[in-house]
């Protein structure tokens, strides 16, 4: 492979060891960076590592230190930190098997693609590639990696595997601080009924190439008009497409229903709270009853 893998070890399972390496699944987008410049001169600003009373510091006299009292450190040599023990740093052993949903969406953190590491390492990759695809559980375990250890996960993606990391316990906020004040109530039916009908017409297949980060856009264009307009103040509309807000159940039952009305929205599907009325009666054989529209 042309690119670097991020990580090479062994994935342990019992007393079978399978040579693999992990690959980023993932990359940087499109972004807009942008340095600090000093206006009066134009000048970029720039930043020196200094210490008090010596001034400028030379980067290969840098050190880590841990701090034990105040400006008390201890400090550590790289190769000290490099050469702390751990077995994870080389091998990832699978020590729990749990359903995928048991997992909540607020552990994920970062994805790797797992592949065996040589021809030797596939029928046993594949073996349990399979084995977690089968009998649909998440394998779970401990890997040390640029300089800490995570916890995480392995799963079947085509033909090969994925992990990702996951976040301790201790990372993760507990969500009853930011829900409780929400009240713990039923929504009223009918509005319920116009949700989810709006919800069914706009279901599609995720896709996404179809999504685009629109802010870098805005940005791409607001520099250009900037640069066109040589130092001129451009400043938007702040209140341009700026969605009204409702403030009671009547104006949410408008909006649900006008929302219902747009081109995109139309469709044959019935608002559910609803039930379907009985067809027209025929008059006559040659003449049907116009099909009435449902609610």
């Amino acid at each position: 492979m042309a690119a670097r893998a991020y990580w090479q070890g062994q994935i342990r399972l019992a007393l079978v060891s399978i040579p693999v390496e992990i690959y980023s699944a993932t990359k940087s987008g499109a972004q807009i960076s942008f340095h600090q410049i000093h206006e009066p001169s134009g000048q970029r600003i720039k930043y020196e590592k200094t210490a008090p009373g010596v001034g400028a510091v030379d980067v290969d006299e840098i050190v880590k230190g841990f701090e034990i009292e105040k400006g008390e450190y201890v400090l550590l040599e790289q190769d000290e930190i490099d050469a702390v023990k751990l077995e994870s740093k080389k091998t990832l052993e699978l020590t729990q098997f749990v359903d995928a949903d048991e997992i909540d969406v607020l552990y994920y953190e970062k994805p790797y693609f797992v592949v065996p590491a040589d021809d030797l390492a596939e029928e046993a990759f594949i073996v349990l590639r399979e084995a977690l695809r089968r009998s649909r559980k998440v394998g779970l375990g401990q890997l040390a990696m640029r300089g800490r250890e995570y916890v995480v996960s392995l799963k079947p993606c085509g033909r090969g595997m994925v992990l990702e990391t996951l976040r301790y316990a201790d990372e993760v906020n507990k969500a009853q601080g930011y829900f409780r004040d929400i009240p713990d109530s039923e929504p009223d039916p009918e509005l319920l009924g116009l949700a989810e009908t709006l919800i069914d017409k706009k279901v599609a297949k995720f896709n996404p190439a179809g999504f685009h980060d629109r802010y870098v856009d805005a940005l791409k264009d607001l520099i250009e008009r900037k640069k066109k307009a040589k130092g001129k103040k451009i400043i938007e509309d702040k209140d341009a497409g700026a969605p009204s807000r409702g403030s009671n159940v009547v104006d949410l039952m408008a909006a649900l229903k006008k929302s219902l009305e747009k081109p995109e929205a139309k469709s044959s599907a019935a608002v559910k709270t609803k039930p379907a009325k009985a067809p027209a009666k025929k008059e006559a054989p040659a003449k049907k009853a116009p099909a009435r529209k449902r609610a």
